[in-house]
Formats: structure tokens, C-alpha cells, sequence
């Protein structure tokens, strides 16, 4: 072999050795990543939910591998300040103050309790009071009205007393008991088969067509205080909106159901929530509702919102749940980095809290995250930058920067307005309702049906947003509602109304 053939066959080797390192570390790559999956499903079948992140200062760790050592000399007396201003307190173990009494507008049944043997000639100093809370089931009672007839002499005219206005015209359900009906079932999420199975035992038949029936006919009563509702959130100029699934049965389709969504609009300003039921999930629904919408809205990263970020007069604004949550699904993937991250994200959350514990207004907490939380949503900005350059666009870590980084300034943007919130956490709480009757009831009779239950969620979830009792606040609104003026609905939401 000539010399020349010997350079060549070195060089084809080393091309050879190249091509196959290269597919090494791809491969290597590959598995490690293939490995993250496999883990991952492995937490959703059996792993806690939570997504608790105990900082790298916290646990004593040192500097990250990736930080630039030359910064580091400069940067130790702030990373020492940062680490006492937003070291994480534990809490003081407050001494048990005892059994809490119990409320005082509950009844009190006496007894009272004498020793067996004799008390003759005996002087009571004092007694002791032992109590304990009893239940007796509630109880069904029929309400009789009777109008005595009266008439002259002639018999000219008969005279009786008017009935009262009812909220089911000729019905036999009472304001109490409708009232129950629907915070059973959108409150405590208990389906209407086992609401009658409970009346069944009290030796009351109610067939279901006829508790249906009363659904139907108490959502058409209160319907105009529905729309009354969504004229005062929709008309806010901040909204957080997110979507949550229904399943509808389809009557055209044997045994099968439609994937409906019910569409959640919170006004954090109002404390005041809407559902609204679309048959899909696409951008229509919330399009034809945002119409003449101004103002700031607040979701997570589903497409179909970036559509209302280039419409004139709304600026989008992005959530830091969301975010946090890409990187925290990767921090099993790469501990250093996301673990920095999550780290920077808990700062911000730290800020936010200051701000609770202080209970500052709109300005000042505007002022308080221009101070605190630009520094450290700008220098988090630049690790992300440097991160996005290294690392694999399919990895967990890659996904999570491929989420964050274009939504960027979108949650930055809750830094320059003292009212509005870090994320969307607000709607995504009011959605939990849903998401427990879903696992009750398992779908709703009819799209009809699912746009009913999204009225009764918006009324109950802002009754909780006010601390209003279900129960009295529908009881209270169905005895009043069938006279009352139009142009003063207002007056019954649950934000207004008074109760006793």
C-alpha cells in the first residue's frame, strides 16, 4: 500500500470513527431522553401530584456548573443578600389555642344530668358542661296553602286570598327544596340518581323526568340573571380565561358522547366568574363573547389565545403556573439547570407573597416588582437565552424553553400594573367544581344541559369567590325573581344580594 493510500484509508477511518461518535452521543442522547418519558409516566400512574421545588440554596448546593466563574467573585455579596431576602422562613409552632366553640347561632338542647345518689342538704358550687355536635338529616315537610272563599249574600262575587308567586307555576317543588336540588348536584357534586335514591328512603318517589323537568324550568326562570352576570365580567378590563372538558351524550351516536368544553371567564377585579358551554375548542366561542373586549387577558399558552394578543386594545398576558410547570416536569432531566430555574420562578413567587403579607395596594405593588422582581425576571431572561443555545429542542428542557421563551414578554407584563396577578391560578381554581363532577355525573344529558350546568357552576363558583351560602343565596333568589323588576336584576347576584 502506497503512502498516499495509506493517508486516505486514515482519513476514511477517521470520517468512519466521526460519523459513528456522532451517532454515539445521539443515541446516548435519545436514551437518556427515552429514559425522562418512561419516568414521567411512571409519576402520572404512581408518583405524588405535586409540584413542591425545595431551592439548590436551601440544600445547601454550590455555584451551578454553568454560571460564568469569572461573575462569581462580583456576584457573591448580591447572591448573599438574595439568599437572606428570600430564604424560605419556617414557620413558628404556634401554641394550640384548644377546641374552637362552637358557632352561636346553632340551637342548644340542654340535658341536664343529676347524680344517683341523693343531693338532700347537698350545696351546688358549680357543673360541668360537656358538648358535642349532633345531626338529624334534613327533613321533607309540605307547605299547605289554604284560601278560605268568601262570598255575599248574592253570590255575586267569591272572594279569596292571591297565591303567592311560585318559582315552577303549578309545581310541587318548593324555593327550599330546587335550591337543594342544584347545590347538590353543582356544589357537592352529587348526581340526580343519588339524590333520589336518598329521597327513596324517606318513602318520596320523585321520577328523574320530573327532576329534569324542574332543572329546565328553574334555569329558564333565573336565565336573564345568567345574562346580567355575563354582562358584569365580560365588560371588565381584566379577564382570565382557561377551558375545561365536558362530555356530552350524543343522542345521534349509540353509547357515545361529544367532547363539549365549558369555557371559564374570571373577573379577578369583580371576584366574579362565568361558564360558558361550546360545543368545540376552537377560538369561536371566546371570539363572539370578546368581541368588544378591552383590556387585559390573562391565560396559559393554548393557541387559540394568541389570536386576541394582535387585536387592537387587549394585551395578552402570560401565566407563571404554567410556565413553572414546563420547567418542573423537567427537573429530573437536568437537576442544575431547571432546578436554577425553578429557583428564580420562586423568587418571583416570594415577591408576590411579600406584597399578600403587607396587603399593599395596586401602586405600591407595582413599585415593589419593579424593585424586586425586573432584576430577577431579567437575569433569569438571560440564563434561558444562553440555556436555549445548548440544549436539545425535543428534551424536556428543550420543550420547557420552547414554551417560555416566546411567551416572554407576555409574562413579564404583570410587573407594570399593580392589579393584575402572576398567573391564572384564580380561573383555574373556579374550574375545579367541574372537574369533580365530571367523575360524579360523567356527562351531561344534552348540549342544552351542559349550557344549563355552565349557569348554576357561574352563580355557585361566585358565591364561594363572596363567602355566600349556596343554598340560601338560590332559595332566597328563586322566591323573589318571579316579580322582580327587570331593569333591577343586579341586585340578586351573590356578589349584592343581602341575606339574613
Amino acid at each position: 500500500m502506497t503512502k498516499e493510500q495509506l493517508l486516505n484509508h486514515v482519513q476514511t477511518l477517521e470520517e468512519s470513527y466521526s460519523r459513528l461518535e456522532s451517532s454515539h452521543n445521539h443515541a446516548q442522547q435519545e436514551n437518556e431522553y427515552l429514559k425522562f418519558r418512561i419516568s414521567e409516566l411512571q409519576r402520572l400512574l404512581y408518583g405524588s401530584k405535586r409540584e413542591r421545588f425545595t431551592s439548590n440554596e436551601a440544600i445547601g448546593q454550590k455555584k451551578l456548573p454553568f454560571e460564568d466563574p469569572v461573575e462569581e467573585s462580583q456576584q457573591d455579596t448580591e447572591k448573599e443578600k438574595q439568599k437572606i431576602e428570600y430564604c424560605l422562613e419556617k414557620p413558628k409552632k404556634k401554641k394550640h389555642p384548644g377546641r374552637a366553640d362552637f358557632p352561636s347561632h346553632l340551637p342548644e338542647e340542654e340535658i341536664v344530668i343529676e347524680p344517683d345518689e341523693s343531693t338532700d342538704g347537698l350545696k351546688k358550687i358549680g357543673q360541668e358542661i360537656t358538648k358535642e355536635l349532633e345531626y338529624i338529616p334534613g327533613k321533607l315537610f309540605v307547605r299547605k296553602y289554604i284560601r278560605p272563599k268568601y262570598t255575599n249574600s248574592d253570590k255575586e262575587q267569591v272572594l279569596t286570598g292571591e297565591l303567592p308567586s311560585r318559582p315552577i307555576e303549578k309545581g310541587i317543588a318548593g324555593p327550599g327544596l330546587l335550591a337543594q336540588l342544584h347545590v347538590d348536584k353543582y356544589v357537592d357534586h352529587l348526581p340526580i340518581y343519588r339524590q333520589r335514591q336518598r329521597f327513596k328512603r324517606e318513602n318520596i318517589n320523585i321520577t328523574s323526568s320530573t327532576v329534569n323537568s324542574w332543572n329546565i324550568q328553574t334555569a329558564e326562570l333565573i336565565g336573564p340573571l345568567y345574562e346580567r352576570l355575563k354582562h358584569k365580567v365580560l365588560n371588565e378590563g381584566y379577564l382570565q380565561v382557561d377551558e375545561t372538558p365536558i362530555r356530552v351524550l350524543d343522542k345521534n351516536k349509540k353509547g357515545r358522547t361529544h367532547q363539549g368544553y365549558h369555557w371559564v371567564y374570571f373577573s379577578p377585579m369583580r371576584r366574579a366568574v362565568f361558564f360558558d358551554y361550546q360545543h368545540g375548542r376552537s377560538r369561536e366561542g371566546p371570539k363572539k363573547l370578546l368581541r368588544d373586549f378591552t383590556g387585559y387577558l390573562q391565560t396559559d399558552g393554548y393557541q387559540a389565545y394568541e389570536w386576541f394578543g394582535r387585536q387592537k386594545g387587549i394585551t395578552l398576558l402570560g401565566c407563571w403556573a404554567h410556565a413553572r410547570r414546563k420547567f418542573e416536569k423537567a427537573l429530573d432531566y437536568d437537576r442544575d439547570r431547571v432546578g436554577y430555574v425553578m429557583e428564580q420562578i420562586q423568587k418571583l413567587y416570594m415577591v408576590e407573597r411579600e406584597a399578600r403579607e403587607h396587603g399593599l395596594d395596586t401602586d405600591q405593588r407595582k413599585q415593589l416588582r419593579l424593585n424586586k422582581s425586573l432584576p430577577i425576571a431579567n437575569e433569569l431572561g438571560r440564563e434561558l437565552s444562553k440555556m436555549y443555545r445548548d440544549v436539545l429542542p425535543k428534551s424536556p428542557l428543550g420543550n420547557a424553553l420552547n414554551y417560555t421563551i416566546p411567551r416572554w414578554d407576555s409574562l413579564l407584563t404583570y410587573l407594570y400594573d399593580g392589579m393584575l396577578e402572576i398567573d391564572n391560578n384564580l380561573v383555574e381554581n373556579s374550574i375545579r367544581p367541574n372537574a369533580l363532577g365530571r367523575k360524579n355525573y360523567l356527562f351531561a344529558g344534552s348540549h342544552n344541559g351542559a349550557q344549563r350546568a355552565a349557569m348554576f357552576y357561574s352563580f355557585f363558583g361566585t358565591c364561594q369567590q363572596h363567602g355566600v351560602n349556596p343554598w340560601k343565596w338560590l332559595k332566597k333568589v328563586l322566591e323573589l325573581i318571579p316579580d322582580y323588576p327587570a331593569n333591577q336584576l343586579d341586585d340578586l347576584l351573590p356578589q349584592n344580594l343581602k341575606l339574613e
